[in-house]
């Protein structure tokens, strides 16, 4: 299953040629998709009028959409925050940290246009699908 980050949704619903968002358009229909709760409430919370982020909710919950956070989960990305910061990386985002530890501990790829994902694909095995 792909996870596809905010970055790249916010982009494809801006019409922003991207790598990643030409990426997106040649998946959907074709990958299973899966929509982070947590991403839907950044990406929905962006926009400008009750009437747009309907029209948008709509959209998006064509796909599967999960919760993204549980007990478990809450322990295992603290537990990878600890691990990066023992590297002297620092982890700016909560979301990004649950989002990335969720698609690890899954076995999703994440397609995104965040270099603050960077550190979990090289330390921590996140995958990647690549634009």
């Amino acid at each position: 299953m792909i996870v596809v980050d905010s970055s790249v949704w916010i982009d494809h619903l801006n019409d922003i040629a991207t790598p990643e968002v030409e990426t997106l358009r040649g998946v959907v229909g074709l990958e299973p998709i899966l929509m982070g709760d947590l991403i839907l409430c950044e990406v929905l919370q962006g926009l400008r009028t009750d009437g747009e982020a309907a029209q948008v909710e709509r959209a998006l919950r064509r796909f599967q959409v999960a919760s993204m956070l549980d007990a478990d989960l809450a322990v295992r990305a603290a537990q990878f925050y600890r691990l990066l910061r023992g590297k002297g990386i620092t982890i700016r985002k909560t979301i990004d940290l649950i989002i990335a530890t969720f698609c690890i501990e899954r076995g999703h790829a994440l397609l995104h246009a965040d270099r603050d994902f960077d550190p979990f694909e090289r330390h921590l095995g996140l995958g990647v699908l690549r634009a």
